[in-house]
């Protein structure tokens, strides 16, 4: 369980924002095609030769307006629409990757969707490769951490999971877990049982988006037929009182995305969201950008958003910082280095 408030820093309410992006920190839910700002979008048709629907950057960043899940999804796959070749998906991931080092991110898990661009004819080698190259110049060159977690699109089938799994196990070494994403309603974790019972078996490790727009009933069957070790969103969880206890007492991390929990209408202010309820009731909760180049904001900016709304402090950033490098796929002397390093911050801001 976490203890809030936890270390005895006191800084300045007027530094705050800049604690929060010096602060080093995990971001452990962002879906890599997310990232994909409108910009890119057009030079990447121009590169490709493909014709988009929307004549500016303006139209189209003009119906970033969604009402829920499914109507972003919908502009979200027309967008990934332009990725055909490697150069293409190592520039996406570049670009965000320059972001997580101007936001403090020192380690960072992407979430890729391979049968997006596979039912479309791209190779899944296309794909991985042109993300891992993206991943290994950051550790080099930025100094920031980068491992891929490849999800399953739940609206597919069960086979069409097990055959994408397939085609991945040539390049097992390049990703280091599985997750499950794509709309939530209607597709309970239990439907793609046989493909995470093989993914353990494989060593991979598990997540599973659940308790956004599903009930919290998916995040019990999630840790209890999929065995996933982190939730992805979860904020549902608090419709059942037992799985609240459940998650403090387990310590099972929650990937929160606050200002897409906003912009997909699953709260309808940040002011009303329960990310500290969350916390003050011990869950090991998380900060993450989700799908930043629609929903408002890469990591620093859902920090800013959350503080502001929620009226947190020092505090909660630190609860929230220190939780992300626990909840990370690393080693125990890796996030050990990190959590030193989220001290000194600490120190340095309080002094």
């Amino acid at each position: 369980m976490n203890s809030h408030p936890l270390p005895t820093f006191r800084v300045e309410r007027d530094a705050l924002p800049a604690l929060l992006k010096a602060m080093p920190k995990a971001e452990l839910h962002m879906h890599i095609e997310g990232s994909l700002e409108p910009e890119l979008i057009f030079a990447l048709a121009q590169r490709n030769g493909v014709q988009l629907s929307y004549p500016s950057v303006e139209a189209l960043r003009a119906a970033y307006a969604f009402t829920d899940l499914q109507s972003f999804l919908d502009i979200y796959y027309a967008g990934a629409s332009v990725l055909l070749k490697e150069a293409d998906f190592f520039d996406m991931a570049w670009a965000y990757l320059l972001k997580a080092k101007e936001d403090g991110i020192v380690h960072t898990e992407l979430f890729f969707d391979p049968q997006t661009h596979t039912e479309r004819g791209v190779p899944f080698e296309v794909v991985i490769k042109g993300l891992t190259r993206a991943c290994e110049q950051a550790r080099t060159e930025l100094g920031v951490s980068a491992s891929l977690i490849m999800c399953f699109l739940r609206h597919l089938s069960e086979e069409d999971a097990l055959k994408t799994l397939e085609e991945a196990l040539p390049y097992r070494d390049l990703f280091i877990g599985v997750g499950l994403d794509s709309s939530e309603r209607g597709h309970p974790p239990e439907k793609f049982a046989r493909v995470f019972a093989r993914c353990r078996e494989l060593g991979l490790h598990l997540v599973a988006h659940a308790g956004e727009e599903g009930p919290a009933q998916y995040i019990i069957n999630a840790l209890d037929i999929l065995h996933v070790e982190r939730i992805d969103h979860g904020v549902r969880c608090v419709e059942d009182p037992a799985l609240v206890k459940r998650l403090a007492e387990h310590g099972t991390a929650l990937t929160v995305c606050p200002l897409s929990n906003i912009k997909l209408c699953v709260f309808d202010k940040m002011e009303q969201h329960n990310l500290k309820t969350l916390l003050d009731q011990g869950l090991k909760v998380t900060i993450n950008s989700d799908d930043p180049a629609y929903f408002g904001g890469y990591l620093h900016a859902n920090f800013l958003a959350t503080f502001e709304g929620l009226d947190l402090d020092a505090g909660h950033a630190y609860t929230l910082a220190r939780n992300s490098l626990e909840a990370s796929f690393v080693s125990d002397e890796v996030k050990a280095g990190w959590i030193r390093q989220l001290d000194e911050t600490f120190a340095r801001f309080a002094a």
